[in-house]
């Protein structure tokens, strides 16, 4: 897992107003808590910031401006629903060789049974404790020739060295389901009612 060096500053004004001024600014509000202490509230660099959340649970060092620096991964992103830009993003301070539990991505690989049935991922992410130094990006499973009704449990996926899981193993992750049988088309029903009718008359 690679680590990304940012740049901040410690502010000290807060409210609607004082976060609306740091995004003209191009910068975002930021909140570093963890190991007990005291909240410590920062702006960080937009773009540099957004470009670093491209990578899921990305390791941030943070050069904070006359307060040292600080290691840090991202835990709760906020985001403009309507322009998507960062509107404010919670950090939690970790420490090397810590442990720490996040949500991992759950990818798919190969082909389900023939029959058009539907793979349903009950959980997108998956929870699980990791080095705070080597979370992995994610993980990928195989549904290849998985028919409907089969599942994939929390303990039936892979995991990287030094992650273990975060929840129960008999937890569902992905289910098969039947594919559905086509209704039909409107017309038909009343259709194929009217001629048993019809038959029955005669």
């Amino acid at each position: 897992m690679s680590e990304v060096k940012i740049s901040a500053q410690l502010r000290s004004e807060f409210g609607k107003g004082a976060a609306r001024r740091v995004r003209r600014a191009h910068l975002v509000p930021g909140v570093i808590y963890g190991h007990g202490q005291d909240p410590k509230h920062v702006t960080l660099p937009g773009h540099e910031l957004l470009l670093a959340l491209r990578t899921p649970n990305v390791l941030i060092s943070l050069d904070i401006e006359g307060d040292g620096t600080e290691l840090v991964i991202p835990k709760a992103v906020q985001r403009d629903p309507l322009k998507g830009f960062l509107e404010h993003v919670d950090l939690l301070a970790v420490k090397r060789g810590e442990k720490v539990t996040v949500e991992i991505v759950v990818s798919t690989e190969g082909e389900l049974a023939p029959g058009g049935n539907l793979l349903e991922h009950v959980l997108n992410a998956l929870p699980v404790e990791a080095e705070a130094t080597h979370i992995p990006d994610g993980v990928t499973v195989s549904v290849e020739g998985l028919e409907a009704g089969a599942s994939v449990l929390a303990k039936d996926i892979p995991l990287p060295k030094g992650t273990t899981l975060a929840v129960d193993g008999e937890t569902v992750v992905l289910q098969v389901v039947a594919a559905q049988a086509e209704a039909p088309a409107e017309g038909e029903g009343e259709a194929a009612e009217g001629e048993t009718a019809e038959a029955a008359a005669e």
